[in-house]
């Protein structure tokens, strides 16, 4: 399937799945689908579709809760990496912050809402139970404590210090690279590729997570905010790969 066309299903997915909250609070449910509604790039979501597609087309539909799972994981880490207690962004996909149009206190819930629905949505997806275990391990694996966790940890913590390049690959495949690696992964799981082959799938998605983080701090250096539909110029007291070695 073309990718256009494995996209299109997924933002139909999507929009047929956004999460509620089914209470009677007046801006918490609009503000949950905020980040989700205001679009991005489906990196991590169409990587694993890609792998699935690749394989085994039949399993595509199947797989499309895991695939809105890494998403409302990914957008979690987004709307809390964006907080005025990490790199308060004005700024996120083009639209206001959550914690801007709204409050803190919205933001942090929002955040904590996506990160727990997404285990959900793998709980409930139309696979076998052993797989889903699987998935669940990969994703709370990557997507926290010795993922993207303590990435965001290290990242904070270090601000207005010089990391060491070593020290700073560590950060950037953690807090970037593991969870696109990871995507990779749960695809292969689900199409029952060999462990040789997840195994090299995760690898070379670290690769492209720290081409992706590179990228990305690149952006942060030379791309207006409305170009990168971001906070841009918000990296100087970050260890960035541009910080470090120079934008040349």
């Amino acid at each position: 399937m073309e990718n256009k066309n494995l996209l299109n299903l997924f933002e139909i997915h999507l929009n047929n799945n956004l999460p509620k909250s089914n209470s009677f609070h007046p801006i918490f449910e609009q503000a949950l689908q905020d980040m989700l509604n205001a679009g991005g790039k489906r990196f991590r979501p169409m990587l694993l579709l890609n792998i699935v597609d690749s394989i085994n087309p039949l399993l595509v539909s199947h797989s499309m809760h895991i695939a809105l799972a890494i998403e409302l994981l990914h957008t979690y880490s987004l709307i809390h990496d964006d907080l005025p207690s990490m790199d308060n962004a004005d700024l996120r996909r083009g639209h206001k912050t959550l914690h801007k149009k709204y409050d803190e206190v919205t933001a942090i819930l929002v955040g904590d809402a996506l990160n727990t629905h997404s285990f959900n949505l793998i709980a409930n997806a139309p696979l076998d139970a052993k797989i889903k275990i699987e998935l669940v391990k990969i994703l709370s694996n990557d997507g926290g404590i010795d993922g993207m966790i303590i990435g965001q940890a290290i990242d904070c913590y270090f601000e207005n210090q010089v990391l060491s390049l070593e020290k700073l690959e560590f950060l950037h495949i953690h807090k970037t690279a593991k969870l696109i690696a990871a995507s990779l992964k749960m695809g292969a799981v689900i199409v029952d590729l060999p462990l040789e082959v997840q195994d090299k799938l995760y690898n070379f998605g670290i690769d492209i997570g720290l081409l992706f983080q590179i990228q990305d701090d690149i952006i942060d250096e030379t791309a207006s905010e409305e170009e990168a539909g971001k906070t841009t110029s918000n990296d100087q007291a970050k260890n960035s790969f541009v910080n470090l070695l120079g934008l040349n």
